[in-house]
């Protein structure tokens, strides 16, 4: 199989996973009650799949869908605004053909980058648990192998985690504690491992209170663009 078609069965796994009952739980229950905005929306009301390009050298990793963006719409980062903010930096840093991102037959497509959550299902308070990372981590874990890029950009400290964490259970490095999270954080940890960059989540929390402006993503995403050109 080719990279694409890799993806592909990871995705339609990732479709059909019902290992946490609180997750799989919750995410039905807001598709059925849905939010009267969407009220004419058929919800997605599962799993959501990673998204992008098959040889993406970028790999974007998030928190977890929202419950009213994608577990609606049944793309990450797609119908909130969290992906409102997200996909208009990756267009203006060249990643995507278009900087909106509204629904899965929209004609969005990703240049050399792929997204993927550290959870693929909507949490309640936008809090998974510990066991809840741990049940998607191999979807994570495979999807890297397949692309095997050249940077991670983590979104917020729990996808800086997620990653650490698969290096640390592979042997790769000793503890999380040598690579702490902050925006605009950098770590090169070994010659055949991707470059890790960390920036803030793009939660409505952090952009409409200023701690997040499309400038400071803009700066990480020319640094991103730096590293990859070297490579």
């Amino acid at each position: 199989m080719n990279q694409n078609e890799e993806l592909q069965v990871i995705a339609e796994e990732v479709c059909e996973c019902r290992k946490c009952g609180r997750l799989v739980k919750y995410r039905e229950k807001v598709a059925h009650e849905k939010r009267r905005a969407y009220r004419e929306w058929t919800y997605w009301g599962r799993a959501v799949p990673g998204f992008g390009d098959g040889s993406a050298k970028l790999f974007v990793l998030g928190l977890a869908p929202a419950a009213h963006g994608g577990n609606r719409t049944g793309r990450v980062f797609t119908g909130d605004r969290s992906g409102d903010f997200l996909y208009a930096a990756l267009y203006k840093a060249g990643f995507a053909n278009q900087p909106t991102s509204l629904h899965r037959d929209d004609g969005l497509c990703l240049e050399n980058a792929y997204i993927a959550a550290a959870v693929r299902c909507a949490p309640p308070a936008n809090k998974p648990l510990p066991k809840e990372i741990l049940n998607c981590r191999d979807y994570l874990r495979r999807e890297l192998a397949v692309l095997r890029p050249k940077v991670i950009l983590a979104l917020g400290k729990i996808a800086w985690d997620a990653y650490l964490q698969i290096l640390k259970q592979d042997g790769r490095i000793a503890s999380r504690a040598a690579f702490p999270f902050a925006h605009g954080a950098e770590a090169t940890i070994a010659d055949d491992l991707p470059h890790l960059f960390g920036v803030y989540h793009p939660s409505q929390q952090n952009t409409q209170t200023g701690k997040l402006t499309e400038e400071m993503y803009a700066a990480v995403f020319r640094r991103i663009r730096n590293v990859l050109k070297e490579s």
